[in-house]
């Protein structure tokens, strides 16, 4: 029984799992010994990370591990210096753990659906025993597993399809930083002025207020002088002047943002990036490396040409795609003046 343990012990040690955890690990003990630098705390990496400190450690810990996901490998490789050559690999450990967890996932559920206690029938949940009470033949449980699967697949490709279709092309002619309309398959959001607290979205609108030439604080409330500041730049564009930010104003007020832009506009795509769900993004109106790499993995994961160039489609997909607020972060907090009367 000893020897079957431990061929089972090796044998989990060389899946990709604890292979990428071990890699990541070295990345992080290693960090800083080849630039004299210094080697970051853990918790300080969570914190880029925008994740806790204990889901770091796993990530980390070949024995009692969790997978890091691909976003947090290549955000490691970039903070802990990693080698380059290496980076590859790390992907593509992350991506085979991935696909070994799914599978393992799909074999526990299946025996722990075999061994239900619960259904003394012997039907199993799906119901699928013949009368005499045997099991499914093994070719048909292969046969429903396939059937899922290719469900699955055709599912996953229509919203690939989706999210893939032509959208808005910046404009290398013009006003500089000009876009076209957007044709993706998204509809732009609506704000207007109110009592409550807009957040990411908000101080998104304000910094690009600022970038035009307007003065308003970025806090995410929607107040009486960012409604007159909307309300300006719609008059100056023929637009209507309503005071509201929605399909007919966004387009004219967003920026291709690029190394060069101005701090207003990098602030602002550094707003939507740091409430996507990736993982947090400095929001320090500065356009670095690590804000080309998370803006390139959420063009990635959103059917986007992966640029690291904000243009109309990313502006639209970053707008849409904002997580429900929780609260204001930590530089915001205690520093939002009262809000205005509503509308």
């Amino acid at each position: 029984m000893e020897h079957v343990r431990s061929g089972q012990d090796q044998e989990q040690e060389r899946s990709a799992g604890p292979q990428l955890a071990r890699m990541l690990r070295r990345w992080w003990e290693e960090a800083g010994s080849t630039t004299g630098g210094t080697r970051p705390t853990q918790q300080a990496l969570a914190a880029r990370l925008g994740i806790d400190q204990t889901t770091l450690s796993r990530y980390l810990n070949p024995k009692h591990l969790s997978t890091a996901p691909p976003r947090v490998v290549e955000i490691l490789h970039t903070q802990l210096g990693a080698p380059a050559t290496e980076l590859e690999q790390a992907r593509t450990l992350c991506r085979t753990a991935l696909r070994e967890n799914g599978r393992k996932q799909g074999s526990d559920s299946t025996a722990d659906q075999a061994a239900d206690p619960s259904d003394p029938s012997g039907l199993g949940a799906d119901g699928l025993n013949d009368t005499s009470g045997r099991q499914p033949s093994r070719w048909l449980r292969r046969a429903l597993v396939a059937a899922a699967i290719m469900l699955a697949f055709t599912a996953g490709a229509l919203v690939n399809e989706q999210l893939s279709a032509p959208g808005p092309k910046a404009t290398d002619t013009g006003a500089a930083g000009a876009l076209s309309t957007s044709e993706a398959p998204y509809e732009w959001p609506l704000l207007r002025m109110g009592e409550e607290d807009q957040f990411s979205r908000a101080r998104a609108l304000q910094n690009l207020l600022n970038a035009h030439g307007y003065k308003v604080l970025a806090d995410g409330f929607f107040r009486q002088d960012t409604r007159d500041a909307v309300m300006d730049f719609q008059q100056r564009h023929d637009l209507p002047v309503d005071g509201k930010v929605g399909p007919l104003t966004w387009p004219e007020l967003v920026k291709v943002v690029e190394h060069g832009s101005g701090a207003f506009e990098v602030r602002a795509v550094q707003e939507l990036l740091n409430n996507v769900g990736q993982g947090g993004t400095a929001v320090s109106g500065k356009f670095t490396a690590a804000t080309v790499q998370d803006l390139k993995f959420f063009q990635r994961t959103h059917g986007l040409a992966a640029t690291g160039r904000v243009n109309a489609d990313t502006w639209l997909a970053l707008l849409v795609k904002q997580l429900p607020p929780v609260k204001a972060p930590a530089y915001q907090r205690g520093t939002s003046p009262l809000p205005s009367a509503p509308l």
